[in-house]
């Protein structure tokens, strides 16, 4: 499977039930940091962000639990550990504003996108995220039936 293209993008994989499980306050655009195998892999959009998180690690931020295939023409020396934590770029005053949201708030930050820009660059779109309850996924369900349900209306009525 091939990457996704927009714009000046290609999206290589996507966090769907992000928005779904989380109230979404922030985004982030952060560079991340791959080996030559990882890119590869990534460049035939095989990738999956769906369980994955930020974490600060080591005065840094850590894209954990993300799973990169290894590359199968790169022979088993040269490859890559699939779900390896992966080291994410970002200025100072933004990991700062993260790590406050993390620590004070009790917010989580979520991958929702992984794509190449259009200058080539591996990047990640964080959300700083605050978990739904039982009842708030609900309400969401039940929007999105009632959106989807007034366009066949609407559809049908002409």
């Amino acid at each position: 499977m091939a990457a996704k293209s927009d714009g000046g993008r290609r999206l290589v994989a996507e966090n769907r039930k992000a928005r779904f499980e989380y109230f979404i306050t922030d985004t982030y655009e952060a560079g991340i940091a791959l080996t030559g195998t990882e890119v590869k892999s990534l460049r035939q959009g095989q990738a999956n962000i769906s369980e994955s998180y930020a974490a600060i690690e080591n005065g840094g931020l850590a894209l954990i639990n993300a799973y990169i295939p290894e590359y199968k023409q790169a022979g088993p020396f040269y490859n890559h550990e699939p779900r390896r934590p992966r080291r994410l770029l970002l200025h100072k005053r933004e990991l700062h504003k993260l790590a406050i949201a993390v620590d004070r708030q009790g917010m989580t930050v979520v991958p929702l996108e992984l794509y190449f820009n259009e200058r080539g660059k591996a990047k990640v779109r964080l959300a700083v995220a605050q978990g739904k309850k039982l009842h708030d996924k609900r309400e969401t369900a039940a929007q999105r039936d009632w959106q989807r349900q007034k366009a066949r209306l609407m559809r049908e009525k002409g």
